[in-house]
């Protein structure tokens, strides 16, 4: 039965565990780039609207799950660059995840086990959504298929026009195009609301001038009364 317990479970885990492991997975893609070298890498945490962007790392208005990292090209191009960028994200979610196991079995975080068992379990998960070989939803290779053809045959073979990692040059000029996109809507409906008040005050005003009219037609025929 779904009680209360298992719903701070799952808020946890839905606001706080999750976006930490991936997070963590990102930064994996990141940690490799800069030992490897790219071009114009980032780290975007959230979603929609920019707070600020410091160095590499964008930070976004919507915090949840969506982080993303996006370089726009190799310094060092190479079969074992191209695996190791690859491979960051799965070695980061491994170590962390052995780390806090063998923690864990030593009795080092017993205060708070729960809360780390479930830690360990999302970063497997993640490791093992990546670590596999496969393509995911939309059609696009995981990590693991990634390694795997580039080990075997030198590049990959799914024939994906698309890259994996998208090119952050691109992803900053689609979202200046979404924001402007964002402010012609908030135009549109600040002008929308500004018409809308001005109609507003044209019929109070109509409203009041009929009132005087009909006021004065009324004091008129009592005149007439007293006459």
């Amino acid at each position: 039965m779904f009680g209360l317990a298992d719903l701070i479970s799952l808020i946890i885990s839905a606001f706080i565990i999750l976006p930490i492991v991936v997070f963590l997975r990102e930064s994996g893609y990141l940690i490799a780039s800069v030992i490897f070298g790219v071009n114009n890498p980032r780290l975007t945490i959230g979603s929609g609207p920019r707070i600020v962007k410091i160095g590499m790392f964008d930070i976004r208005k919507y915090y949840h799950l969506y982080s993303w990292y996006s370089y726009d090209s190799l310094k060092r191009k190479s079969k074992f660059v191209y695996v190791s960028i690859y491979a960051g994200p799965i070695l980061v979610n491994l170590i962390v995840a052995l780390t806090i196991n063998a923690m864990l079995a030593n009795d080092l975080l017993q205060e708070y086990e729960t809360f780390w068992s479930r830690f360990v379990f999302y970063a497997f998960y993640y490791v093992l959504f990546d670590i596999v070989p496969m393509k995911t939803a939309n059609g696009m290779p995981n990590n693991g298929l990634i390694i795997y053809e580039m080990l075997r045959y030198g590049r990959r073979t799914d024939y994906n026009q698309e890259p994996f990692i998208p090119s952050t040059s691109e992803v900053e000029e689609q979202y200046q195009e979404e924001m402007e996109k964002i402010e012609e809507v908030k135009e549109q409906q600040k002008d929308q609301i500004e018409h809308e008040k001005q109609e507003e005050k044209q019929e109070l005003k109509e409203q009041k001038a009929h009132e005087k009219e009909k006021a004065a037609e009324h004091q008129k025929e009592r005149k007439q009364q007293n006459t």
